[in-house]
């Protein structure tokens, strides 16, 4: 696989499709953004130069970092070169900002930043995605050791040279949650109680990498002050108008000002937004939608709307007064704002590359996560930038 990779990375003749997002998981079509403010009009020109506003461009020349058989930390369902993924156009493009550049990530200028340092990643799924990104890129320098059990929900791996530890843990709503319990399947969400699996360890990061969207739109009731004031896809005894989008911004302005209120922290609080939950095409998620794409869109090929709209809304609009706070509590917190970028991106998700075929499993097409290497490995491109700053 190492061989075919090096063979294809060769100067090719690109042409980009300038197809539309046909739905998020519906048919409702995507609405337009012109006439926000310039945070959420995505690719608007900005006086200075921002690393997340730009566009993807060919690069067929530089082969990625690291494949399947180079790096062990990639999950299996983002394992695409493993279970036969037959194109790996998607590997030949880079984020390029529109003012200014942005140097493909260096593991030896990383680990000179952060020894003796402790990263912790707090979120879902896709903080594991990330995470394992960085692991991919580290390995060509060094590799850690695993100081948890598997089974544990903080996973803790230590960089013995550097005296450097990665913290991954699961906290999807960032809130203090109860699980489903007799197969309901129906999650209870405290919107104004900071999950203490993040904030009790909260004043020992150096750097603290926040994010979350997706679980918000599982089954689940709201309480505050420990009454039930809503729910989402449950039925209620109560009348409530609230929804997943009053859960979400909720749990976000708990968190952040949780990190605010704490008087001990030190860390670098970054606050990643969402990554687009809206690259199925021909049906939702559960409906045999599929993200098969081959190549990323232009900024002018494609709108964000709908629930990704919103939530990224809600996720800046909470940020900008947490930040305001922030300033004053002299806790240093910055928007890791990689929505833009991702959502050019339909064509770096596994797909149904995350198993073999003859597997006999119920498995849905995965256009959530991102195949590992691929676009998502940009996300420690920018990572490292907002560190050096």
């Amino acid at each position: 696989m190492v061989l075919l990779i090096k063979l294809l990375f060769v100067p090719a003749t690109v042409f980009l499709s300038a197809l539309i997002i046909l739905s998020y998981f519906t048919s409702v079509p995507y609405l337009s953004y012109s006439g926000l403010p310039y945070y959420r009009s995505y690719f608007s020109p900005l006086p200075k130069c921002d690393i997340f506003r730009g566009e993807w461009v060919p690069e067929a020349d530089t082969p990625p970092h690291y494949t399947n058989e180079t790096c062990s930390y990639i999950q299996e369902h983002q394992n695409c070169m493993k279970y036969g993924r037959p194109d790996l156009e998607f590997l030949r493009w880079r984020w390029q900002p529109s003012r200014c550049d942005l140097p493909r990530f260096d593991a030896d200028k990383f680990f000179r930043l952060v020894g003796n340092k402790t990263l912790a990643f707090v979120g879902d799924s896709l903080a594991r995605n990330h995470m394992q990104s960085l692991l991919c890129l580290l390995s060509k320098v060094a590799s850690p050791k695993e100081v948890t059990e598997r089974t544990d929900p903080i996973k803790i791996l230590h960089y013995e040279r550097y005296n450097f530890t990665i913290k991954i843990i699961w906290s999807p709503f960032l809130v203090r949650t109860e699980e489903p319990d007799n197969n309901s399947g129906v999650f209870k969400l405290y919107l104004d109680e900071p999950d203490g699996r993040w904030l009790s360890g909260v004043a020992e990061f150096d750097y603290m990498i926040l994010s979350g969207a997706n679980w918000f739109t599982r089954q689940s009731m709201f309480y505050e002050r420990g009454q039930l004031v809503g729910g989402s896809f449950v039925a209620l005894n109560i009348t409530s108008n609230l929804t997943l989008r009053y859960s979400h911004r909720m749990a976000f302005r708990t968190a952040l000002r949780a990190i605010n209120d704490h008087g001990s922290v030190k860390a670098k609080v970054i606050v990643r937004t969402l990554s687009p939950m809206s690259h199925f095409e021909g049906g939702s998620w559960d409906k045999g939608g599929d993200c098969r794409r081959m190549q990323p869109y232009r900024s002018n090929e494609t709108t964000m709307g709908d629930l990704d709209l919103d939530f990224y809304t809600g996720q800046v609009d909470e940020f900008r007064e947490a930040e305001k706070a922030a300033a004053v509590a002299g806790v240093d917190m910055v928007l890791m704002d990689t929505t833009g970028a991702m959502l050019l991106r339909p064509d770096g998700h596994p797909s149904r590359y995350g198993h073999w075929p003859e597997e006999k499993r119920v498995l849905s097409n995965d256009c959530i996560h991102w195949c590992l290497p691929g676009p998502v490995d940009a996300w420690n491109d920018m990572l490292l930038q907002i560190m050096s700053d």
